[in-house]
């Protein structure tokens, strides 16, 4: 899906990171969310309480699910899921455009 319809956003940006990794929330009709976000070169580690799905729109990154030992390469195209009440690791290679999905 290349564009949301029918949705609110949220004016307030989320910035992490001393602005490294900055997103925008979407609240769809029926509750549900999802964060559109930029990522810069850095390694960076993230907390969830939800399970989330991370897109990647473009950019190139690496990352460290919980449980894993081995960093997986994910390019533009892909994406990846992570367990709620978990943490995963990041470290974004190039500028990272980025769709995250909250599923409860």
């Amino acid at each position: 899906m290349a564009e949301f319809e029918n949705v609110k956003v949220v004016k307030k940006a989320n910035v992490y990171f001393d602005g490294k990794v900055t997103s925008r929330t979407i609240v769809f009709a029926d509750g549900s969310k999802k964060t559109l976000g930029i990522m810069l070169p850095g390694d960076y580690e993230f907390n969830t309480g939800d399970k989330e799905l991370m897109e990647i729109l473009s950019g190139s990154l690496e990352v460290l699910l919980p449980g894993s030992s081995e960093w997986k390469t994910m390019e533009g195209g892909e994406s990846f899921e992570v367990p709620a009440n978990s943490k995963f690791k990041l470290k974004i290679k190039k500028l990272t455009d980025y769709c995250c999905s909250f599923i409860k």
